[in-house]
């Protein structure tokens, strides 16, 4: 092989390289002003535009020295119509804005950096399920919401909701109003609305088009884009039936005389009950727990019971018993149990001297 034949294959090789080791290896917008660049760690640039048309606009002018960018409010030395935005590891997100001369705003680009999966470092920790996003629901009425826990050192924000009945969601537009925090999501299937509450860590959505009566035939798709404030961003994601996310409230609990107590479908619940019921566990606990909050937890209970009830709930206690816990969950389906909810049982002491009058 002569030295033109392997000069040849060793730039095929060359280029075939550069190709499959792209940086950034894509860009997308989230919302209108908000780039996703994609990157991989390595060395790359990305191109931005100020103006789509600039003769328009700035005439016909010589464009590096009529427009000027900022990053962060701080000024670059790169002038004209296209900045190259500099890509190294995880660097090169940010605000870019570019300005006439007189320093007047033309447009912006926020710039937000997607790591690949090797080399990502995750914005959010996995719950006790082993998933990022813990969602339930209340009821059956299309309430549901999600939370999340930050990583101790990648706290963020949400920048972007999508949520959705359909699993091809080309169809589905999202739109947020002034204040960044509420979301409407609308298809031709469903209609949702979502708000990020003040905590930032946890989202309410509602399908507005949902029917508690009808059976789901479609998942609910939830995605949630978390950024931190060095513009990396990450996308989570979720997809359930609502009856896979049930967990009711706590049922409220009341004495009705010395031996019996009653409880009720708590009133989040949705209604009618014979339509909708619940399945109750009862505990009876032999040994109170002056400390605690909740008698429920860590106690030996002296009988178990589990009930279908729809009308009067009601239940005799044991006279050894010092508290009651009750717990309810869907009957049709294998939905999570309530947090327990308890009563405690003060058992009257006989007075003694009337006790002897009465022997007397």
């Amino acid at each position: 092989m002569n030295a033109k034949m392997k000069m040849f294959i060793f730039g095929i090789i060359c280029a075939l390289w550069q190709v499959s080791h792209q940086n950034p290896m894509g860009h997308w917008t989230l919302m209108p002003h908000i780039l996703v660049v994609e990157v991989d760690g390595t060395l790359g640039q990305q191109p931005l535009s100020c103006l789509e048309f600039p003769e328009d606009l700035m005439g016909r002018g010589d464009m590096n020295e009529d427009i000027f960018w900022r990053r962060n409010g701080v000024e670059e030395e790169q002038t004209g119509n296209t900045y190259l935005l500099q890509l190294e590891e995880s660097l090169g997100g940010g605000n870019y804005t570019c300005h006439r001369k007189d320093g007047s705003l033309l447009n912006y680009t926020v710039v937000l950096i997607q790591e690949d999966e090797t080399n990502r470092r995750r914005i959010l920790v996995k719950n006790g399920q082993e998933d990022y996003l813990e969602c339930s629901a209340q009821n059956y009425n299309g309430e549901f919401h999600c939370s999340w826990t930050w990583h101790s050192s990648r706290v963020g924000k949400v920048a972007f909701i999508k949520a959705r009945r359909v699993t091809d969601d080309s169809g589905t537009q999202c739109s947020v109003d002034a204040s960044g925090q509420d979301w409407t999501c609308s298809s031709g299937q469903s209609n949702f609305r979502c708000s990020v509450d003040d905590s930032g860590r946890r989202i309410l959505c509602v399908d507005e088009q949902h029917c508690p009566y009808a059976e789901e035939t479609q998942h609910i798709h939830i995605n949630v884009y978390v950024t931190t404030e060095h513009f990396l961003v990450e996308n989570y994601s979720k997809h359930f039936y609502l009856s896979e996310i049930l967990k009711p409230d706590k049922v409220n609990i009341s004495k009705v005389n010395t031996t019996v107590i009653e409880w009720s479908y708590p009133s989040s619940w949705s209604s009618p009950y014979s339509y909708f019921p619940l399945t109750f566990q009862i505990a009876q606990l032999r040994r109170g727990c002056k400390r605690c909050d909740n008698p429920c937890t860590g106690l030996k209970a002296t009988k178990t019971l589990t009930v279908h009830l729809t009308d009067i709930c009601q239940f005799e206690v044991k006279h050894k018993a010092k508290a009651i816990c009750v717990r309810a969950k869907d009957a049709f389906c294998d939905s999570q149990w309530s947090e327990w909810s308890h009563i405690r049982l003060k058992k009257h002491k006989k007075n003694k001297k009337s006790k002897r009058q009465q022997d007397k």
